[in-house]
């Protein structure tokens, strides 16, 4: 794992683009910013074009996703393709309705996604397995987690990141597991946001997204860990708080001495 991109990411401060949940956008803003990212948010689609020419990265999370603004993502995707900058998505609960597949779907077929980042119900629906899905939550399935992440990353050609108690990391072929958590970031909103973003950042600064997507689940896993250390399981709003003072903080040692 190239651990080292944690410091290439603070020194060359990545833009990413972010058209965001609005559930979220303030934790994940405040999450990027705290690790050495510069993060801007964007609901207009007469600046897409714009912000897309100078940024790093583009992240596409559809967890309030609406026909007034798809017209927006395609832009933003469209203007990645243009100026050669990858995109990562987030399907958000993309399992629980068919207006959300649909968009998933057709966002994977018209552009090249770098990166897929969901949970295992989300990824599932996209790897169309078998799984029960609720909403936003992982839902349950016999399924084996790491094979639903090959079979989705075979079927779109692209690394996926399928994060819950163990993160699975693939590129379709290689399989990379981080086995770190902390029931306190999935009680989090915005956690998996949060994961999408940070994935965002790293792909901004290198060619190789596997690495990248590995690297920012380690990060944030491994952060999360630190972050829980002295916490009780009700203190969910005081990890929230915690959780950003240490992304503004860890560093490669700090990750490497609790990688599982």
């Amino acid at each position: 794992m190239q651990l080292d991109l944690l410091n290439q990411l603070r020194a060359q401060v990545p833009l990413v683009v972010n058209y965001a949940n609005y559930v979220t956008p303030n934790f994940v803003a405040n999450g990027l910013n705290a690790l050495g990212a510069s993060p801007i948010m964007t609901s207009e689609v007469d600046e897409a074009d714009d912000l897309v020419k100078i940024t790093n990265t583009v992240v596409i999370n559809l967890g309030t996703i609406n026909h007034y603004e798809t017209d927006l993502v395609w832009q933003l995707c469209t203007s990645a393709v243009k100026y050669h900058k990858p995109i990562v998505l987030d399907p958000v609960a993309v399992g629980a309705t068919a207006y959300r597949l649909d968009i998933a779907q057709k966002l994977l077929q018209d552009f090249p996604i770098a990166v897929i980042r969901g949970n295992v119900g989300e990824i599932a629906a996209l790897a169309q397995v078998d799984w029960a899905t609720k909403g936003i939550d992982a839902g349950t399935g016999d399924a084996d987690p790491a094979a639903i992440a090959k079979a989705c990353a075979t079927r779109y050609h692209n690394v996926v990141a399928l994060s819950g108690i163990t993160d699975y990391i693939t590129d379709g072929q290689q399989l990379f597991k981080v086995g770190n958590q902390t029931p306190l970031l999935p009680l989090t909103v915005g956690s998996g946001d949060l994961l999408s973003s940070i994935i965002g950042a790293f792909v901004g600064i290198t060619d190789n997204y596997y690495e990248a997507a590995q690297v920012g689940c380690a990060v944030l896993a491994c952060t999360g860990e630190i972050a829980a250390q002295p916490l009780h399981s009700h203190e969910g709003g005081t990890f929230a708080a915690r959780l950003l003072d240490k992304l503004t903080i860890v560093d490669k040692e700090d990750i490497l001495e609790i990688l599982k």
